[in-house]
């Protein structure tokens, strides 16, 4: 629930979505200084005042676009630190595949921000988004994993780490000629086998055999 200050006026909370929503869409196909606070209003056919309501300025939009959009993975990953277990581990991987299927150039945009250099606005609101929102899990999911026999011994949780990142983020940041080469669209049929797939291939590689996974999808 949004809490205003006294004073202001009651707003539909449909605006704010519409602005984040809006906001996302141009962010992922522009740089950063081409996107205006106005042309984001325009488009989502509000007052440009809700802007500085909800978010104070461009970067308050910025960052809370990013927050929004990776909270369904964050809610998982909290899920699995809780809960180091087959089912949770890879459910992470299917809700960032059910979440980025309806934004697939996000990926993209983190790939890109993280080229710039540590000075630019977006790179650091990025970073700080990511400190709080993914980097006190992944400090501790891969070595829970490991003791709690999800994943194999003797393996090192940072390379588990980096292959289980790979698999997750490849299709998405691959440039898009390659992916027309090897005749690859990213829709829900295709990443929803592709999920299965991966999961194959990290059960043969570092995931102990696990007998109740079942094709889920994005359910």
């Amino acid at each position: 629930m949004t809490i205003r200050k006294a004073g202001r006026p009651q707003q539909n909370s449909e605006v704010r979505e519409l602005l984040i929503q809006h906001a996302r869409d141009l962010f992922v196909v522009l740089p950063y200084d081409k996107v205006s606070t106005r042309l984001v209003a325009e488009r989502a056919g509000v007052n440009i005042a809700m802007i500085r309501y909800y978010f104070g300025n461009k970067a308050g939009l910025f960052e809370t676009m990013l927050r929004e959009t990776l909270h369904p993975m964050q809610l998982q990953m909290q899920k699995l630190v809780q809960d180091a277990n087959h089912k949770n581990f890879l459910d992470l991987m299917r809700t960032y595949y059910k979440e980025m299927v309806k934004i697939p150039k996000f990926p993209r945009l983190i790939a890109q921000v993280m080229n710039m250099p540590p000075s630019e606005t977006q790179r650091e609101l990025m970073e700080k988004v990511f400190l709080d929102v993914t980097k006190p899990a992944q400090d501790v999911i891969f070595d829970k994993l490991i003791a709690g026999g999800v994943l194999k011994k003797g393996l090192d949780p940072q390379l588990c780490r980096v292959s289980y990142i790979s698999l997750m983020v490849f299709p998405f940041i691959a440039p898009p000629p390659l992916l027309v080469l090897h005749g690859i669209e990213l829709n829900e049929d295709f990443l929803n086998r592709l999920i299965e797939h991966n999961i194959k291939l990290m059960t043969e590689g570092f995931i102990n055999a696990e007998p109740t996974i079942n094709n889920q999808g994005f359910e």
